[in-house]
């Protein structure tokens, strides 16, 4: 089941691990299996890649960076397979998020001896960027009836689904607005009239999920299995210039 409508989907680069993410989901759908259950593994699964990166095993690392990836994918794959929306889930997957790329660049930054500042304005544009495509795809999303369980604007406690507890959702929205308000308000002043104007073409979302987390992930493997561990965070600062640019072809179309 996608996000959106079948004929809305675009090639997203971001999500290339969602066939076994499917596989997983549907491998779970008739078990006591939950997303949650899910969300916990690629936790784990992302802290093991913290722990291989200061311990030098960079090939495990990556592997379990695009672990974490999948499972990411699996868990609101799973919701949507069992019919079971959560917004318990939905904010425990942004947090853990969140906190395991900021444990990904300080375990860079301890291993690569860069300057705290790159790694500080490196987390900085990582976040940014993803926000920005969560921004768009939370727009599309809305606009063709797709996925509502996130929202473009998350500046009110949403009331818990059944089976979940208020109180769950209301410290992990409290939580999840400490952690993304700067990143989501920076954006949306770069670009607040975005859900007012053109439905985004395919090709133009396509292009912006390079900034989606998977896709990050993924450069992050690839650049440590390939030696190139002292150029992630450079890369990620460098990479932050996109922006703009994809605001200015936004506002274009």
């Amino acid at each position: 089941m996608s996000k959106l409508p079948k004929e809305h989907t675009f090639i997203d680069l971001s999500d290339y691990g969602r066939p076994v993410a499917r596989f997983i989901a549907n491998s779970l759908k008739n078990t006591s299996f939950t997303p949650i259950h899910v969300t916990i593994g690629f936790i784990i699964a992302g802290l093991f890649a913290v722990y291989c990166l200061l311990n030098g095993y960079y090939w495990l690392a990556a592997i379990f960076l695009i672990t974490k990836s999948i499972l990411d994918a699996a868990d609101g794959e799973l919701a949507r397979v069992k019919n079971k929306p959560s917004y318990t889930g939905r904010y425990l997957d942004s947090v853990a998020d969140i906190l395991l790329n900021a444990l990904f660049f300080s375990s860079i930054w301890y291993i690569t001896n860069a300057s705290i500042w790159l790694c500080i304005l490196s987390f900085i544009g990582l976040q940014l960027q993803g926000t920005l495509y969560n921004y768009y795809y939370v727009i599309l999303r809305a606009k063709h009836n797709g996925d509502t369980t996130s929202r473009v604007f998350e500046n009110k406690t949403p009331v818990a689904f059944e089976g979940e507890k208020q109180s769950h959702v209301t410290i992990l929205f409290r939580l999840f607005n400490i952690l993304y308000v700067v990143f989501d308000k920076s954006i949306y002043l770069m670009d607040r009239n975005a859900n007012e104007g053109t439905i985004f073409p395919r090709w133009f979302m396509s292009c912006v999920s390079a900034f989606g987390l998977g896709f990050q992930l993924l450069i992050i493997a690839i650049m440590l299995v390939l030696g190139l561990k002292a150029s992630i965070l450079p890369f990620f600062l460098i990479y932050t210039i996109l922006i703009p640019i994809f605001i200015a072809i936004r506002k274009t179309l």
